[in-house]
């Protein structure tokens, strides 16, 4: 019984701090190398990024609307107010980095890995982190509309303030968990992959109709 109630262990957070920046106006390479460098308001719709390394970057207010960044690398880095919407992002690794206010829609993360990653702020609609490695991840005052976790494995992973509508954690593995600051939470399929998770007691009345139709228990009034 103690070991059920012990307290999921905090995520560790990035401690990301960008060295003097350089402007950097142009386009983005197939495994090109970004060092040290500040992308700002550039349009970079359908670019090819594929096996790109950035280290040590900040992002701030570029599209990446069907970019593809498969195989990428984000490492101490800054992505501020980006807007992505059907960018390829799988196989990517993002390491000690922030993601703030940024609107997703359909973002492709499948096979991704996430260490020490805070996302704060946002919306991301239909996140495919199908199979993805989210260890150390926070997801902080943000909207995940129906994210795709199938097979996924979370260690250490928290969503205070966040509204997680439509979940499907469907096959995945969860560890350390911490589900009880987020302000919605609604998990579609996948209920029986919560162990590892901590839920409030008010979140367990919340997802009781799903668990009791999982378990093939009717509901009904006298």
């Amino acid at each position: 019984m103690a070991d059920r109630q012990r307290t999921p262990k905090a995520p560790r957070r990035p401690q990301v701090r960008l060295p003097p920046l350089r402007a950097y106006e142009g386009g983005l390479e197939p495994d090109g190398d970004y060092d040290a460098l500040e992308l700002a308001g550039l349009d970079l719709t359908g670019a090819d990024g594929s096996g790109a390394r950035f280290l040590d970057c900040a992002l701030r207010g570029v599209v990446l609307d069907a970019a593809r960044l498969t195989g990428a690398r984000f490492l101490d880095c800054v992505l501020e107010g980006i807007r992505a919407t059907g960018a390829q992002v799988a196989d990517a690794v993002l390491r000690d980095t922030e993601l703030r206010e940024a609107r997703l829609g359909g973002v492709q993360l499948h096979g991704a890995v996430l260490e020490r990653v805070v996302v704060r702020g946002g919306k991301a609609d239909f996140l495919n982190l199908h199979g993805a490695r989210l260890t150390d991840v926070v997801f902080e005052d943000c909207v995940l509309v129906e994210p795709d976790l199938r097979g996924a494995r979370l260690t250490r992973v928290a969503f205070p303030g966040c509204s997680i509508r439509g979940a499907d954690l469907t096959g995945a593995a969860l560890r350390d968990v911490d589900l009880r600051g987020a302000r919605e939470l609604a998990v579609d399929r996948g209920l029986e992959s919560m162990r590892g998770a901590v839920i409030t007691p008010e979140q367990l009345l919340d997802l009781a109709p799903a668990f009791a139709a999982r378990a093939g228990v009717e509901v009904r009034g006298r």
